[in-house]
This record gives structure tokens, sequence and C-alpha cells, in this order.
């Protein structure tokens, strides 16, 4: 049952708990860096626009920053939102991430759905899956070095071809898919899945088989929220207001965009935070949330890979709001106590 491990940093500093940016960065990557020497497989990234918590919209840049100061542990975008973006500019960034990091990128790639986002950028919220569909074969020749020359809906390019190319060959692209239409798209092209729920991994390996690609093939990443601490009042006492503000803005946004991509997250009802530390319970995305002692993170996670293995568990545990103190905690404890359990099997 060994499984890729890694924290997900997003750089987020709310109004309740507002820190100096240069501060909250600093921190940030300094733990991000750190996970290395702690041993874990990955630091994820991920990135929104126009939040008012400062949500990362600059992932590549922060992905450069962590290549530079790191060795070993490989670096992921969880995901890109690729509509949002030129496409060539996106595979020169990632090129020249890939080779400062000599090889160590897993470019997660998504449509995004926010339609703040889109406004504020000039894009078509309704044409970000026709955009993405010629965006990510485009992606992937690029990034395999060939000359593109393409006339297409979104793309005029004439004898393209991007240097420095990426170390990797290929570079590995993942798609961070929930609806159907997603899975079934990112399945076609031959992306690893980047997951947020056991029910998208299962839609997304039979969406494989359907197009004569071998699941086993294909590697799955599956979020999860995590928070350690030495009792379960402990980290829900830390924990609550954090996963209060993370699955209110989800809500707004998914009831904002109103597509069948977001589940069911605009009807959800959200507890408080005060019923969050009295329950000391919560899930997240249709999911557990496995906030409490590292024996309970543990077997909360070991029977999820059970009912549903994937390939590799990106950790949201670094929480807005939450204290710096609380969070170092918690990575340090994942890395001490559940980590090596998880990786034995």
């Amino acid at each position: 049952m060994s499984v890729d491990c890694g924290f997900l940093f997003p750089f987020r500093n709310p109004a309740f708990e507002r820190r100096p940016w240069a501060e909250v960065y600093r921190r940030d990557l300094d733990l991000a860096i750190e996970s290395e020497a702690l041993g874990f497989d990955h630091v994820w990234l991920t990135e929104h626009h126009f939040v008012d918590d400062g949500y990362s919209p600059s992932l590549l840049p922060i992905a450069g920053a962590i290549a530079r100061a790191t060795t070993r542990i490989r670096i992921g975008t969880f995901v890109l939102l690729l509509p949002l973006h030129d496409t060539v500019r996106v595979a020169e960034d990632a090129a020249t991430v890939d080779v400062i990091a000599d090889g160590r990128l897993d470019l997660g790639l998504g449509l995004g759905y926010r339609v703040g986002e889109f406004a504020g950028l000039g894009r078509s919220l309704r044409e970000r899956g026709a955009r993405f569909a010629e965006q990510l074969p485009l992606l992937r020749r690029l990034l395999d070095g060939e000359t593109v020359d393409l006339d297409g809906r979104f793309h005029q390019l004439q004898g393209t071809r991007i240097m420095p190319p990426p170390v990797q060959q290929p570079l590995p692209l993942w798609v961070g898919a929930r609806g159907d239409k997603a899975l079934d798209r990112a399945a076609r092209l031959g992306c690893h899945l980047a997951g947020v729920s056991a029910e998208h991994r299962l839609r997304y390996r039979e969406a494989l088989a359907r197009h004569g690609r071998a699941p086993d093939d294909y590697q799955v990443s599956q979020m999860v929220l995590v928070y350690c601490a030495e009792t379960r009042a402990q980290a829900w006492a830390e924990a609550a207001r954090p996963v209060h503000h993370m699955l209110s803005l989800y809500r707004d946004w998914a009831a904002e965009a109103g597509d069948d991509n977001n589940d069911d997250q605009a009807t959800r009802g959200i507890p408080t935070p005060e019923e969050m530390i009295r329950n000391q319970a919560g899930d997240f995305f249709g999911e557990p949330a496995f906030i409490g002692t590292p024996d309970f993170v543990y077997d909360g996670l070991r029977a999820l890979l059970e009912r549903s293995p994937c390939t590799h568990l990106v950790l949201m545990g670094v929480l807005p709001g939450a204290p710096a103190a609380g969070t170092r905690r918690s990575v340090e404890l994942f890395a001490r106590e559940v980590m090596p359990r998880l990786k034995q099997g």
C-alpha cells in the first residue's frame, strides 16, 4: 500500500489571521523546502486568482524557488488553470522549471470554474472546455520538443519550438477532473489524474478502459484534508476556522459557477467552526477530514486507501489561518508517525 506523500502549499493569508505577505511566503517556502529533509516525496502547489486571502496565483515562479533550494523532492502543480494562460508560455515556463529542478516537475492542469477568474483575466468561461481541448495536446507536443504549426480556433502558430526543452522526456502531465466530460478527456488524452475523491478515481479508471488504455499504467493522486496534533481536540481547535473558511469559499464559488463540474459543493451544508470543534468531525469534497492524532489520521488514510487505492496523496494540511507553529508540528508529526506506516503497507 506504499503511496507517494506530499503536502499542498496554497500560500493563503485570510483576513481573520492576516500576516505580512512576505512573512507568509517566507514561512511557507521554508516549510515546503524542509519537506525534502522530512522525507516527503512531493511538494504540491495550487492556483486561484483574485481571492482575498491571496490563494497563490503564480505557481511556476514558486515552483522555481523550491526547485533551486532542493535536490530530490518532486514539485507538482495541483493544478495550473490552463485556459487562463497562454499555452506556449506555460510550456516555456514549465520546461524552465524542469531544467532548474533537473527533471522533478509534475505539471498538473485543470479547467478552472470560478466566474471572477475568467472575467478578471478576460477569458470566456463558456469556451474553457474547447480551449483546454486544444491546449492540452498542443502543450504535449511543445514539451515533447516538436516544432508546431497550428491553425486552430485559439492558436495560430508557425514554426513554434520551445527552448530549452524540459529535462524529463516526457514531462508528466496530470489533469484535474471531476465532471464526467473532464474525466473522459483526461483518460482519452492519456494524462494522469489529479483527483479529490474516490468516486472520481473509479470513473477515471472506467474511462481509461473505455479508451483502450490500461488503467494500471496511469497514476492517480487524491487530495485529502489532514491535520495532526497530540489530541483530536487540539487539532480541531486549530483547524476548525481555517477549514470553515475554505469550505465556505468553495461552496460560494461552486454556486456562482452553476455547472456540473463541482459535484454538489454548492448545496453542501457547512458546519460552523464551533460545531466542528464540538463534533470533532467533518468532510471534504465527500471524503472524511483526517484531523486528529497521528494514529487517527493513519487509520483513516489506511481505510481510504484500502477502499480506493491511489498512487499519490496530496495532503491539504497547510491551512489558511492555522497557527504557524501548529502547522509545522502537524507536518512533522505526519512525517514521523504517519507516513512511514503508510509506506510500509
